[in-house]
């Protein structure tokens, strides 16, 4: 580590302060502010697939389809980039200091995009709001597991991912009135899409305003007294509330140096020297789960269109159950990741979502199901594998060290969306073709199976027991003197 802020050894009780803290309104004013990046992600997303169609309009700005795609690769491409870069900042900076800007970088770029002359003026908002999305990404869920005691972590970062699903409802519902040119003349309401985002965002900046900074990135810079004050105050605040706080056995302290920023040569010693097994478990969760996902998402409409001759204006009544199930999945399997376990229930979303999906790829092969039938296989299986995916972002942001913890999500998450993002959508619709043959398709869906089924096997063997355990004894910071009583081996 690059010693920027070197202090004497601080003995800190801030990690088993927080995790043995009950469940206050300050909690529920972190995943207000915090949540709110997979709600704009999935705004964003289906706004854009909804208005494509209209953008190809010569009253608007007269696309072409090529041009149309183009759009929604630029936004993945700008997640990418800011992940990377903002990833890097938060373990520098501090969780904090991003909250404000990332979201204000999408603020100002997607409001933009309303007022949006050409399409190179629009394909720029694109690129730049997803680079604030994609900072988003990488401060929100390392803050989010660093404030939410252990015994709730898990639930709440799954519940939390889960509620992209919630964006793409809010997205798709506004669509049916903003395209609506009896409602909107065809101009405006593409770009009255464009400002929902900003709109709730502008709501959701206040409330992260008053948010702290994480005590724990706090604690390991040589700030330990101010990551005891913001503690201090949580406490307090809880004890207004009626929540018995307590107390800490003084055995529980870590201690730890105030050092600084991390070089990349230390992450990469990390990740592939000390952690390979962990690294090898976050490439594969991400990845399998994303080519998956964006397989299915990116293609379903196609699959109503082409091979049931669903009308496009219809494929709405289809996405609703699809989103909600999505959505379900998370808020109601969470608490099971507490309980019963990440390993177990990771395998089990994975494993028997991509069981299921083989059999529908052979029931669709077989010509025996309906657009109906097509989307009660698509719940059930989302309802899995939204959950699933949704730990693949809980388990890399977990299982690495603290002052890496943002740099770990922005790697892994950039590489997801590579795979998942780019690959599985132009193979998918490659294999759809013009929608007189399912046998290439159903190949692809049990690729797809075989796909995610591995990522449920690997979680298995590999995975890690972090369930209600403190993020310092899963991964014992860079920067600790000492290792954490019960601590796993380092190369686990």
């Amino acid at each position: 580590m690059t010693s920027t802020a070197a202090t004497e050894p601080i003995r800190s009780l801030v990690p088993a302060r927080l995790d043995r803290l009950p469940w206050t309104r300050f909690h529920w004013r972190v995943i207000l502010g915090l949540g709110s990046a997979w709600i704009l992600d999935g705004l964003e997303i289906q706004i854009v697939s909804a208005v494509g169609t209209v953008l190809q309009d010569k009253g608007t700005l007269h696309l072409g389809a090529a041009e149309v795609g183009l759009l929604g690769s630029v936004y993945l491409f700008g997640e990418v980039v800011g992940a990377l870069f903002f990833g890097r900042i938060t373990d520098m900076l501090g969780r904090k200091r991003l909250f404000v800007l990332t979201l204000a970088i999408y603020l100002v770029a997607s409001g933009l995009a309303a007022f949006s002359f050409s399409f190179w003026f629009l394909l720029l908002c694109r690129f730049v709001a997803g680079t604030g999305i994609g900072g988003e990404y990488t401060a929100i869920n390392s803050a989010i597991d660093e404030l939410i005691p252990s015994y709730y972590r898990g639930r709440t970062d799954i519940a939390v991912n889960g509620t992209y699903w919630l964006g793409a409802m809010i997205g798709a519902a506004a669509s049916i009135l903003l395209l609506n040119p009896n409602i909107f003349p065809i101009n405006i309401g593409w770009r009255v899409g464009f400002l929902i985002g900003p709109v709730l965002g502008v709501l959701i900046i206040y409330i992260r305003r008053v948010l702290p900074e994480s005590p724990r990135w706090l604690m390991t810079h040589g700030r330990n007294d101010e990551a005891e004050e913001i503690v201090t105050g949580i406490e307090e605040e809880a004890a207004r509330e009626g929540k018995p706080v307590s107390p800490v056995s003084p055995d529980r302290a870590i201690l730890v140096t105030g050092q600084g920023i991390v070089s990349y040569v230390q992450i990469a010693r990390t990740m592939l020297r000390e952690y390979p097994s962990r690294s090898f478990l976050g490439f594969t969760m991400m990845v399998t789960q994303a080519f998956l996902y964006n397989a299915i998402f990116f293609t379903y409409a196609l699959v109503l269109t082409n091979f049931y001759h669903i009308p496009s204006d219809r494929i709405g009544v289809y996405f609703f159950p699809f989103a909600l199930g999505n959505l379900l999945g998370p808020l109601t399997l969470g608490p099971l990741f507490d309980t019963i376990g990440r390993r177990k229930m990771i395998m089990f979303t994975y494993c028997v979502s991509a069981i299921l999906l083989a059999i529908s790829a052979a029931l669709f092969d077989a010509g025996l199901l309906t657009a109906v039938t097509q989307t009660i296989f698509w719940c059930v299986i989302f309802f899995l594998a939204s959950a699933g995916a949704s730990s693949a972002y809980l388990t890399v942001s977990e299982i690495f060290p603290l002052e890496l913890r943002g740099q770990a999500i922005a790697f892994f998450f950039a590489i997801s969306q590579l795979a998942g993002g780019v690959a599985a959508p132009t193979l998918f619709g490659a294999l759809i073709g013009n929608g007189t043959n399912t046998t290439p398709l159903a190949i692809g869906y049990y690729f797809g199976a075989i796909v995610m089924f591995v990522g449920g096997l690997v979680a298995w063997f590999f995975g890690v027991d972090a369930e209600r355990k403190s993020l310092e004894e899963i991964a014992t910071p860079l920067s600790a003197v000492e290792r954490l009583p019960g601590r796993a081996s380092s190369a686990s």
